[in-house]
């Protein structure tokens, strides 16, 4: 039997978790933290591979697919849709989070009391405004966008050109076939760099559990236990609406197409280093390439389900945690919060917890209250980066139906 990518992926997230584990009995916390510092150098080359490779694939890829477009028109009409279902989707991912949060209870019975005014989570809020969150939108400079990988604003000067492409019509055909082969290069290049993912996540895990152990997992099962329950209530909701659209069996094969980017992005705990992987995938599942150059990068700096559910999960459970309560009023007032400050995740370090931090602090939580869950962040991330991939490709699939753009998978792939 011929061995697939996901079979050398589950081979190393077991051999990483196992080593983790003998690393972590057998030496002292010194010596474990020592060990997953140097197996942490895998996984920094890993990362900073494929981030040299996201700046000019999303730039090349999302002029080339606006530039296909037929008109502006078109252009705003593919626009609107896709950010009609972000929104939609954003307002689910927020809601489940909320519901199951208080279905489930996860921070009732820990009766922590609230520390000091002085204890803070460490994480730095000071700029993550509204303010500074537009202003943000707009590079000063794309060069130095692209050196920062800043895949926002990357993004708003691509559709600026892209656009003007477009417009211009038949009179650039050099700059169209230039980003197409660009495209078609740093795709080349991400395959190269894939062949060392399985190393790479053999690498996280092991060093991960090198230093907490398994027991972490334990000591925050109903926290850790009750997010995941709802990421798979998120899943099914983004399944069901999938299924609506493109039809039942489309959706599952569709799950079922990006399995292995999903994969790669929670082995990682990192969206970025499955997006190649998911552009090639979802082109193979029958959608239009301009269709996925143009929604798979929007969707990486606004469509973020996974993390924004994490963001209402989290919130309340540290209100629970300390025997806080929030009015009804309040909740709805956190959602609609969470709506327009979510959106400014793209680019931010530590994106998910800074705006937790932010909405710690407007609703007058204690801010270290962030601490409880800094333990098992990275095992939660990799479960936000899988949703995230998740929700992207079902935004892809369902825009390329309402435009007439989702035609049949290449051969070998179900239909």
């Amino acid at each position: 039997m011929k061995l697939k990518f996901s079979h050398f992926v589950l081979a190393a997230m077991i051999g990483g978790v196992l080593l983790g584990y003998a690393l972590n009995v057998s030496l002292d916390a010194a010596g474990a933290k020592a060990a997953a510092g140097y197996l942490s150098i895998i996984t920094d080359l890993f990362l900073r591979l494929i981030r040299m490779i996201i700046a000019p694939l999303v730039f090349a890829t999302l002029v080339s697919g606006i530039a296909h477009m037929e008109s502006a028109a078109q252009i705003g009409r593919v626009g609107g849709k896709t950010m009609g279902w972000f929104i939609s989707a954003s307002l689910v991912s927020l809601t489940i989070g909320l519901l199951m949060v208080h279905l489930l209870h996860p921070g009732t019975g820990m009766n922590l009391t609230p520390p000091a005014p002085t204890l803070t989570s460490g994480v730095d809020t000071a700029t993550f405004t509204l303010k500074d969150f537009l202003t943000h939108l707009v590079p000063t400079s794309i060069i130095d966008s692209m050196a920062r990988n800043e895949i926002l604003q990357i993004v708003v000067f691509s559709i600026f050109v892209g656009a003007a492409v477009s417009a211009l019509s038949g009179t650039v055909p050099h700059v169209v076939d230039l980003v197409e082969q660009v495209t078609a290069i740093m795709l080349k290049v991400t395959g190269y760099v894939m062949t060392t993912a399985p190393l790479a996540i053999f690498a996280a895990l092991a060093s991960t559990v090198a230093v907490n152990g398994l027991g972490v997992i334990f000591d925050y099962a109903k926290f850790v236990g009750g997010f995941y329950l709802s990421l798979g209530v998120l899943w099914g909701a983004l399944l069901g609406a999938c299924a609506l659209v493109i039809g039942g069996r489309r959706a599952v094969s569709l799950f079922q197409a990006v399995k292995n980017p999903a994969l790669l992005a929670f082995s990682t705990a990192s969206s970025e280093a499955a997006y190649p992987r998911t552009m090639e995938a979802l082109q193979r599942f029958g959608i239009s390439r301009r269709i996925v150059s143009f929604v798979l990068p929007l969707g990486y700096s606004f469509n973020l389900d996974g993390s924004m559910m994490y963001c209402t999960f989290a919130t309340l459970f540290i209100a629970q945690a300390y025997n806080l309560h929030l009015t009804i009023g309040q909740q709805i007032t956190m959602l609609l919060l969470l709506m327009v400050t979510s959106k400014g995740m793209a680019g931010v370090p530590r994106a998910s917890l800074v705006v937790i931090s932010a909405t710690l602090t407007f609703f007058h939580l204690p801010e270290s209250g962030l601490l409880l869950i800094l333990a098992v962040d990275h095992l939660l991330d990799m479960g936000r980066s899988g949703t995230n991939v998740i929700g992207n490709s079902v935004a892809s699939a369902v825009v390329a139906k309402w435009e007439g753009q989702l035609g049949e998978p290449e051969p070998g792939m179900a239909a």
